[in-house]
């Protein structure tokens, strides 16, 4: 079976919480960037918004970025499943301070 890969970006994240990325099936998010774009140090939030139970479930809360860093948010290997409807989404304490970038393994499962 072939991978279907695929990348969302959103650029300008601040202080409303901004979805990246929304699933339409059975997917793997494999990888998870936040950039700072400021002079200053951000902290973010990134949490996944349960389609089942509108709760929201965070992989990150509050984690500190410094001034022109990134933090890769998935690695050694990890990974997030998530299904039809699940949102992800990205929110930082400073108005337009992050930019994001996320990979994903498109309908993994029928």
């Amino acid at each position: 079976m072939a991978q279907n890969f695929r990348r969302f970006t959103a650029r300008n994240v601040g202080l409303t919480a901004n979805t990246v990325y929304t699933a339409n099936s059975f997917d793997t998010i494999i990888g998870v960037g936040i950039a700072n774009t400021t002079n200053a140090q951000v902290f973010v939030d990134v949490y996944i918004n349960d389609a089942d139970s509108s709760n929201d479930v965070y992989l990150i809360k509050n984690a500190p970025i410094q001034a022109g860093s990134t933090l890769q948010l998935i690695d050694g290997g990890a990974k997030y499943v998530v299904k039809s409807g699940d949102d992800l989404k990205v929110v930082s304490d400073t108005a337009s301070s992050v930019d994001c970038w996320v990979s994903v393994v498109d309908d993994i499962s029928d």
